[in-house]
């Protein structure tokens, strides 16, 4: 079951940034939903409620429409 915390902890944090992998999931407002893995060291826990992460592989194209 999933759980929703108020922020990003440091216990969290650096359980995060020691992962080789980690999904990054995205949904449309039609309902598709898209899930890519990334790796290669790119994820970055920003602040508390905020990461970031280099899209350095695959197109992104379907991420990007999700954006919009």
């Amino acid at each position: 079951m999933a759980k929703q915390l108020p922020g990003i902890s440091d216990h969290l944090r650096a359980f995060m940034e020691a992962q080789h992998l980690f999904f990054v999931s995205t949904a449309a407002p039609d309902g598709r939903v898209n899930v890519l893995p990334k790796g290669m060291d790119c994820l970055r826990v920003l602040g508390p409620n905020r990461v970031a992460w280099l899209n350095v592989t695959g197109s992104g194209n379907e991420t990007a429409a999700h954006l919009r």
